[in-house]
């Protein structure tokens, strides 16, 4: 029988849903903080799309999304790990996608995003420490230096580095969010009960 090249044969269910890569890349201060998650919050401008803005005749704007950024925003909710929206900016785009992943608290237009996340999180009887962040500008370091795990996509500002305790592969709005929600799922070791899911 002639081999076909690149074929692998079909994996069995163990290699199908492996645990996430990701955690061979964390110490044990950072699978420590992660553990303690059970809220993730994000940015919308350079975290759940790529940062650009497309301004069309008619004066509406369009933003991409990723759909695995999407898909992990799922797999985090069928876990029972809440995902949170604030962005700076308006945009009627994040309601419609928010609304289309389940993400039931949107704030948009939030000035003081700090004082924004102590309300929802006193809301959940949460604490800052549970709280993972993800941003990708300086005006995310406020909420940076408070959350328990504060991550950084790729591409960010380097001026942000230096808060992060992670800094994701992948960058923002080309699956840094999923990324996250696999290592989230990975060290609470909740990945093969939700990834059992989608498999046969």
């Amino acid at each position: 029988m002639t081999k076909k090249v690149g074929f692998l044969g079909k994996p069995g269910t163990r290699e199908r849903f492996k645990t996430p890569s990701v955690l061979k890349r964390i110490n044990a201060e950072v699978r420590a903080r992660v553990e303690r998650v059970k809220i993730l919050v994000l940015d919308v401008d350079g975290v759940l799309t790529d940062g650009r803005l497309f301004y069309h005749d008619d004066g509406t704007e369009s933003k991409a999304f990723d759909v695995r950024d999407g898909h992990g925003i799922k797999m985090l909710k069928q876990a029972g790990i809440e995902t949170v929206i604030i962005s700076g900016r308006s945009c009627p785009l994040v309601e419609k996608r928010a609304a289309d992943l389940g993400v039931t608290e949107v704030v948009q237009g939030a000035g003081d995003k700090v004082q924004i996340l102590e309300e929802i999180l006193s809301k959940r009887r949460l604490r800052l420490e549970e709280v993972a962040f993800v941003g990708d500008d300086v005006l995310d370091l406020t909420v940076m230096n408070r959350a328990g795990f504060a991550v950084a996509v790729a591409d960010a500002s380097e001026y942000i580095f230096d808060t992060a305790h992670y800094i994701t592969l992948a960058p923002g709005g080309r699956g840094a969010v999923r990324e996250v929600a696999e290592l989230i799922l990975g060290v609470q070791e909740l990945w093969n009960k939700v990834a059992s899911q989608h498999f046969d």
